[in-house]
């Protein structure tokens, strides 16, 4: 994943709100490859881009959590 913009990048904590979902369910999704994260140090950052294309896919009923 490349970051176009650090201004675009959530911490784990915002990106659950954001999505609606525990912060293991996020954990466990970028540990399966179902959404990546990107790190930053040892904080996994949440890209507002890929987090509205994997609302997306899921609305579609895509990759199911």
């Amino acid at each position: 994943m490349f970051m176009k913009n650090l201004q675009n990048l959530m911490a784990i904590a915002h990106a659950t709100e954001y999505v609606g979902v525990t912060p293991l369910t996020l954990r466990n999704w970028d540990k399966v490859g179902k959404l990546q994260a990107v790190r930053n140090n040892d904080y996994r950052m949440y890209d507002k881009d890929e987090l509205d294309k994997f609302l997306a896919q899921l609305q579609k009923g895509g990759k199911n959590g």
